[in-house]
């Protein structure tokens, strides 16, 4: 895969070796241009994902409620130029790139971007963080989420070189 040269801009920007795309494994996502308001967070934030997804998280969310599982989104579509953000704040707080590249994708390469992947949580329990898969929130997804066309993007030991992520879930049409 070949990395398009604005992504190469602003990777030599952050410090991140073109190579991270091959040796990661990575590929570059298109970004979401049809989005639609899904879920409104308690600080306001509106999280957005493409209309297939939207449909299909919306189906899933409510058949989980109707088997007493309430699913909550902690983060869903993240364009390219947010990305550049985390990025950039984890490294003014003195963190590495590459310990920065085990927990974020770079610019272009995050399911994010493709306003089809959503971070999950169960109100009450952890949010984005591993213990998430002690809930039954994430009991229910690993049983049920394939049906609605959801995958755990990052599981154990991925090839991405990611951290675990059981919150990741990403839409994948049929």
């Amino acid at each position: 895969m070949h990395l398009p040269e604005h992504l190469q801009t602003i990777w030599l920007q952050l410090g991140i070796a073109p190579e991270v795309l091959q040796q990661k494994s990575l590929c570059v996502f298109d970004e979401a241009n049809e989005l639609v308001d899904v879920e409104t967070a308690a600080d306001g934030r509106v999280w957005q994902l493409v209309p297939a997804a939207a449909q299909a998280w919306q189906a899933m969310q409510t058949a989980a409620l109707a088997d007493g599982i309430e699913l909550k989104i902690a983060s869903a579509y993240r364009a390219s130029s947010r990305q550049v953000e985390l990025i950039e704040r984890k490294l003014s707080m003195g963190q590495t790139i590459d310990d920065i590249l085990q927990v974020l994708a770079p610019p272009g390469c995050s399911e994010h971007h493709t306003g089809r992947a959503i971070d999950i949580f169960q109100p009450g329990g952890p949010i984005v963080e591993e213990s998430f898969e002690l809930t039954s929130a994430f009991s229910w997804l690993n049983h049920n989420a394939a049906r609605f066309g959801f995958r755990l993007s990052f599981p154990r030991n991925n090839p991405f070189g990611y951290v675990y992520e059981p919150w990741h879930w990403c839409w994948h049409p049929a």
